[in-house]
């Protein structure tokens, strides 16, 4: 069996045990049966591969596998961490699916295309992360978009966070001990030092980017409720692919769909808005709809 297929197979397993329990043999037709499989030439699965398998699920995903329930030889799932844990699990499991899939299915070029776009900075991740796990004072120069101008920073990396397609650095700017952001793209002579540095921040960023969209400064605004009206079309687009994790559908008016999130009205979420033109309207609050008349009619300006 291929080495380097062992994470399609950890996906396939959970997906199949989520519906419901299954014996090996079950188990094992599921996965030879399965498109990824036949793909990828496979024709066998044994119990110890299985044994394995389950074992490495635990270790990778916290998530645990058993077969004593009731005697009916069945595997099935036993316990599974908590939920914040667990999405971000299954957002890994679905990274480690497709990517995968395309390196089974490399061979296909002329079916499957991405956009030509690629955010820039990606070259920094594998560092970074050794940097944050290992408490490791960085250094490297930061370009800033407004003032245009290059500037040394040393800093305490603590955490990389994805937004909207681009990565960012969490980290604490130790020339004057603030928490800022900083886009990969824009990082230039990253370099990791020897140095470490004393873990001293108490920072939940699981919770503290809960109620974020994008990575702006937080602490200069508070959470709150935000009601938007979308076209159908517009609508059901949204719907099948979330704004926040905490948007709902809270009504209509004629034919359209109004949503309501609890985050921070961040720029990024400005600019989200304003992506959408005329198949979105902001109800609610008025100090968002004050920002975004603002913005339209600075924009209008551009055109006469």
């Amino acid at each position: 069996m291929k080495k380097d297929f062992y994470l399609m197979r950890y996906a396939l397993i959970i997906r199949r045990l989520e519906k419901s329990p299954a014996t090996y043999k079950q188990l094992k037709n599921y996965l030879l049966n399965s498109f990824e499989f036949q793909d990828a030439g496979i024709k066998e699965y044994s119990i110890r591969t299985l044994q394995r398998d389950l074992l490495e699920i635990d270790k990778l995903f916290g998530l645990t596998v058993s077969n004593r329930r009731n005697g009916d030889n069945c595997y099935y799932i036993e316990s599974r961490p908590e939920m914040e844990i667990d999405e971000y699990n299954q957002k890994l499991l679905e990274t480690y699916q497709m990517g995968n899939a395309l390196n089974v299915s490399h061979s296909h070029s002329d079916a499957i295309f991405f956009d030509n776009r690629k955010p820039g900075g990606l070259n920094h991740i594998y560092n970074l992360f050794f940097a944050i796990r290992n408490l490791r004072i960085s250094k490297f120069h930061y370009y800033n978009y407004q003032t245009r101008k290059i500037t040394p920073r040393k800093v305490h990396p603590l955490a990389l966070k994805e937004s909207r397609d681009r990565w960012y650095l969490i980290a604490v700017d130790r020339k004057d001990k603030k928490l800022k952001s900083f886009g990969l793209d824009r990082i230039s002579n990253l370099s990791v030092t020897e140095a470490m540095y004393v873990n001293e921040y108490d920072y939940n960023f699981r919770e503290y980017f809960k109620n974020a969209f994008g990575v702006m400064k937080l602490e200069d605004q508070s959470p709150e409720k935000i009601v938007i009206e979308c076209s159908r079309q517009q609508g059901e687009y949204i719907m099948g692919f979330p704004l926040h994790h905490s948007q709902k559908v809270v009504g209509k008016i004629d034919k359209n769909i109004v949503f309501e999130f609890f985050l921070h009205p961040t720029y990024d979420f400005l600019q989200e808005i304003l992506s959408y033109g005329k198949e979105v309207k902001v109800l609610e609050p008025q100090s968002l709809i004050n920002e975004i008349k603002v913005h339209l009619m600075e924009s209008m300006k551009n055109y006469f």
